[in-house]
């Protein structure tokens, strides 16, 4: 486990950009795993202007969303289809038929859909970068807490905490109650996670998955089991961690000896 602080969500969103266009330079036909969220908008935003004035090709990536909410149709400002495209896909040369979003418009055979979307993964050749937000209560996707850890892209009801956290944005319509989600048992079989967190709110759940125990509860603290994943922290969402100056010497290191893993 890598831990890299910085000192704010800029300082996050570029770091998180020159390592996902380190992977898309390395290997041309990478597959990406990506996320939505607040902090996930300055990450795509640093990436269109790579791809605009540096010439970052994504014509042979291949990428496939975390999740979306049930009940809602792409075209819905809300959906994680249409916030992909206003901030990422629209901007750059991925092939339409190389996106891969989960429906959230399915009515039935709910199973049957999910192992579908678990099979494109495996025909694609597995994830080879994981991008990751953190939840308040310490959810990755919409894995919320007491989700199994060996769980796979499946329907999954939302927390209270989480339908709170995301009703501002739908304003006066109904809020989702349930999403699709990839699980954390195909989150752990990617090749390399990179998980994003920042503001003060985060912090508890951040200290709770790098330092506290593997548990269903903390869904992210999975992480701990996934042989290479590199938390990028901002000073508030690290506030609460114990051990940084151990985070900093090992990132040294890293740089010295394995300067490819941060770019």
């Amino acid at each position: 486990m890598l831990v890299v602080l910085q000192r704010n969500q800029d300082e996050v969103g570029r770091q998180a950009a020159r390592m996902i266009s380190g992977a898309v330079r390395r290997n041309p036909f990478v597959r990406l795993g990506l996320a939505t969220g607040a902090t996930m908008v300055g990450v795509y935003r640093e990436l269109v202007r790579l791809h605009r004035e540096e010439h970052l090709d994504f014509a042979r990536v291949v990428t496939f969303n975390l999740d979306e909410y049930l009940g809602i149709p792409p075209s819905h400002p809300q959906s994680f289809h249409s916030l992909m495209q206003q901030h990422f896909f629209s901007h750059v040369n991925i092939p339409r038929n190389s996106i891969h979003i989960p429906d959230g418009t399915i009515t039935r055979d709910y199973d049957a859909y999910c192992e579908g979307y678990e099979q494109a993964i495996r025909d694609a050749g597995g994830i080879d970068l994981q991008l990751l937000g953190i939840g308040r209560n310490g959810h990755i996707g919409f894995n919320e807490p007491m989700s199994s850890l060996g769980s796979r892209t499946r329907i999954k009801e939302l927390s209270a905490e989480t339908i709170e956290d995301s009703r501002k944005a739908f304003g006066p319509q109904e809020m989702p109650q349930c999403a699709i989600t990839v699980g954390i048992g195909t989150i752990l079989e990617t090749r390399r996670v990179l998980l994003l967190a920042t503001g003060a709110f985060k912090a508890d759940a951040i200290a709770k998955s790098i330092e506290g125990p593997v548990s269903a509860s903390v869904t992210a603290s999975a992480l701990q089991l996934h042989r290479d994943v590199t938390f990028l922290v901002d000073e508030e969402a690290g506030s609460l961690l114990t051990q940084k100056p151990y985070y900093e010497h090992v990132l040294k290191m890293t740089q010295a000896l394995m300067p490819e893993r941060l770019s």
